[in-house]
């Protein structure tokens, strides 16, 4: 059975750092284009990175570049969101995601829809 797992989450002061990762289980997750979606109470699921299942090609939302940055491991298949600099704005549940899709495969998209497999999400609050 496919399955991915976040964890990480927590509760961290702006400027703070926190480290996501998503366990992935019942498939090869480096067969898979992968991305890190959050979502605002209120607000709807946005995308914040992916990559790509072939060339490692990455995508950043303008508002974390620079300060986000996705990555994988095969050996372990788990990715991770390594998060920086936070601000209060980055609250919210964040989601980990997987599609075999070919058309990933060279360039990955931050469209919620384009991805078939979901992890449950993990809590991120920025506060002070």
């Amino acid at each position: 059975q496919l399955r991915l797992v976040e964890s990480g989450g927590g509760l961290v002061q702006p400027g703070g750092s926190l480290r996501l990762s998503c366990a992935a289980s019942g498939f090869t997750l480096a067969n898979y284009a992968i991305g890190w979606f959050r979502q605002a109470p209120g607000k709807e699921r946005e995308g914040v990175s992916c990559i790509s299942s072939t060339n490692g090609n990455t995508i950043y939302a303008t508002a974390v570049k620079g300060r986000f940055t996705i990555s994988r491991d095969n050996a372990k298949n788990t990715m991770y969101l390594q998060m920086n600099s936070l601000k209060p704005e980055d609250t919210g549940l964040y989601y980990c995601a997987a599609d075999p899709d070919p058309l990933l495969s060279k360039i990955c998209v931050l469209f919620p829809s384009a991805y078939g497999s979901w992890g449950q999400g993990t809590q991120v609050t920025v506060s002070s």
